[in-house]
């Protein structure tokens, strides 16, 4: 089985679309809480939540890794990130039983992808990202690294990359936007 996460409804046959890899495809996952962190955009959310108007590509914020087990590890860069992101969002994951043109290999633990259209087999309502993400954390299916657990170590990696990107993000202005609102501190230094 393979699942897809969006916050459109209705959908029955997934359409690939530009992705950050710059060609056109549809991300799936072999592993249903693994799309989770798909159900809400960090930036699109924060832009429309303080009414900076956009209507460009926006970026996306995707603060996970995986443990040495494989396991999805999302992060919360900035006090507040998971609430902030995802209580109160809700969408869909669709689920696909077959993909017939395998797209590229995205080098991301039980990631796939499909440079063609696939059908959708089956839908799941999720009324709220946030409260999905912590019972699937308390299920043992991925884990979460709270602001405040971080290392210092790791705090000055976030320091270093927000600069990087800061500067980066010239020609994104919904994502300067989104780094300035939530690391005002790291920007203004």
């Amino acid at each position: 089985m393979y699942y897809h996460a969006s916050p459109v409804e209705g959908i029955s046959r997934l359409m690939p679309r530009i992705s950050n890899h710059g060609v056109p495809l549809i991300y799936f996952s072999e592993k249903r809480e693994n799309v989770l962190v798909y159900l809400s955009n960090a930036v699109e959310k924060y832009c429309r939540d303080t009414g900076f108007s956009y209507d460009g590509r926006w970026e996306k914020w995707g603060p996970y890794g995986f443990d040495g087990d494989g396991r999805q590890q999302l992060e919360e860069y900035y006090p507040n990130a998971f609430v902030n992101t995802y209580k109160g969002v809700s969408g869909y994951i669709y689920r696909a039983e077959k993909i017939t043109a395998r797209g590229l290999d995205v080098q991301i633990p039980h990631a796939v992808t499909s440079s063609a259209p696939v059908e959708v087999t089956g839908v799941e309502f999720v009324p709220d990202a946030y409260d999905a993400i912590l019972e699937a954390e308390r299920a043992g299916l991925l884990s979460l690294v709270r602001y405040e657990e971080m290392s210092d170590k790791m705090k000055a990696w976030i320091r270093k990359t927000v600069r990087e990107e800061y500067e980066q993000a010239a020609a994104h202005p919904e994502y300067r936007h989104f780094l300035r609102g939530n690391f005002p501190d790291i920007i203004n230094e």
